[in-house]
């Protein structure tokens, strides 16, 4: 008689002190656990090994992304609840004393009567293995930003569609489409920029320069965009030739650390200082207001954290440093505003945006899970496994407060102190 599933469900109980939230179905048919909603689909032995030898997080993601484990159901509904097990384990950690401690091992030797050889499976091909240099030099960035951008552009246009914009959107009505709250956001920076005809724009991060061809259209400005990803560039610079905005568009390849041609009227950097690092911010920050002239505005748009117990212990995320955004680091959005204020900005408006991201993100996997078979033709099963994964659990960590969004609006003030702003908000 099939009991895999039993036999697990119990031994969870053993460890989290509590029944598993979710119902649990074994590569031998067997099912245990609650009737309703999302079953954890564990395909083979090999799913339990990679459990067992990077137990939490890490170990889950790797299961996820070879194909070893599963959800059948709702995907958001079975993170939501795999999550509060996470918890669950953090708020009560495994016993300290000698005798707990053996009491405690007994089931992971259960396991390991379930898993087969006792060999750690190689993690999946996905996965960013070895890292050269420094983190966060020029080198390492550059390796960094091509693992997650230079994976094919029509792998990104299924995703993002027309728009190719790769940041959170803003819904301005609750009825607006993807493709209309991406333009909306592009135009709210714009108008908190204060943008004008023959001003002269920095774009840092440009992506496939949607950014930069909305300045130009709509606002008249001279834009640079600036990008470290080879396929961002060929297609932002051929989406510029086709809107005949040649003469008022230059995208290069360069990094931020690399620019000597100021003073900009304004810069907008949108979901590129993720990937600064916590190091560079300072630094990334003195870059900035350098290049702006006095008068000039900066709109740094960037995910945030939540501030952690202990700053000086803090890890970033398994999952996404290894599969996703490599040397990635969020930091709490007081920091940022900490930092550009040291750099000499004078910063003049915090705009929350969490709740925008989490339906940008909802957009995001629904758009991949009706493409899903073209997605994998262009990349590989795995990465298309990676993308639904951190797209998802993305997005209940915004719906949920441990990650928002802010747009950050900085002021480069003239000595006069005569900032030239509007004397009420306007957006």
């Amino acid at each position: 008689m099939a009991h895999t599933a039993v036999r697990l469900a119990a031994l969870s109980q053993q460890v989290l002190g509590r029944p598993l939230p979710i119902r649990v179905r074994a590569w031998d048919g067997s099912e245990a656990g609650p009737p309703d909603g999302p079953a954890l689909v564990i395909r083979n032995r090999r799913a339990l090994r990679r459990l067992l030898w990077k137990p939490g997080e890490l170990g889950f993601a790797r299961g996820w992304v070879s194909g070893d484990l599963d959800i059948d159901g709702d995907l958001y509904e079975a993170l939501e609840r795999l999550s509060g097990v996470a918890l669950h384990r953090e708020q009560n950690p495994l016993p300290a004393s000698p005798r707990a401690a053996l009491d405690a091992l007994r089931p992971i030797r259960e396991v390991l009567a379930l898993t087969g050889p006792p060999v750690p499976p190689p993690p999946p091909v996905e996965e960013v293995r070895r890292r050269r240099g420094v983190m966060h030099s020029l080198r390492r960035d550059r390796e960094a930003i091509r693992h997650h951008y230079d994976v094919g552009n029509d792998f990104y246009g299924l995703i993002l569609g027309p728009s190719m914009v790769y940041s959170c959107a803003y819904w301005d009505r609750p009825d607006a489409t993807l493709e209309e709250a991406q333009r909306a956001k592009l135009d709210l920076i714009c108008r908190k920029l204060a943008l004008g005809p023959g001003m002269r724009l920095l774009d840092v991060g440009c992506g496939w320069g949607s950014m930069a061809l909305h300045a130009a259209e709509q606002y008249g400005a001279q834009v640079v965009g600036i990008t470290i990803s080879n396929e961002q560039a060929d297609l932002a610079r051929k989406r510029v030739s086709d809107a005949g905005l040649s003469g008022r568009i230059e995208i290069r390849i360069q990094d931020y650390r690399e620019l000597a041609d100021g003073p900009y009227d304004a810069i907008s950097s949108i979901g590129m200082a993720e990937h600064v690092g916590r190091v560079q911010f300072r630094a990334y920050a003195d870059t900035l207001y350098g290049l702006l002239r006095p008068g000039g505005r900066l709109l740094n748009h960037q995910i945030a954290r939540r501030p952690a117990p202990d700053e000086a212990h803090y890890h970033v995320d398994e999952f996404i440093d290894r599969y996703v955004f490599p040397d990635g680091e969020l930091t709490p959005v007081g920091t940022t505003v900490s930092l550009l204020e040291e750099a000499g900005f004078e910063v003049r408006d915090v705009h929350a945006l969490r709740e925008h991201y989490a339906s940008t993100l909802r957009a995001w996997v629904a758009n991949l899970e009706a493409n899903r078979e073209r997605a994998i033709q262009l990349g590989t099963p795995g990465r298309v496994r990676v993308w639904r994964l951190y797209m998802a659990a993305s997005a209940l960590a915004f719906e949920q407060n441990r990650i928002g969004v802010n747009q950050v609006l900085a002021l480069r003030t003239p000595e006069s102190g005569l900032s030239g702003m509007p004397p009420t908000r306007v957006v």
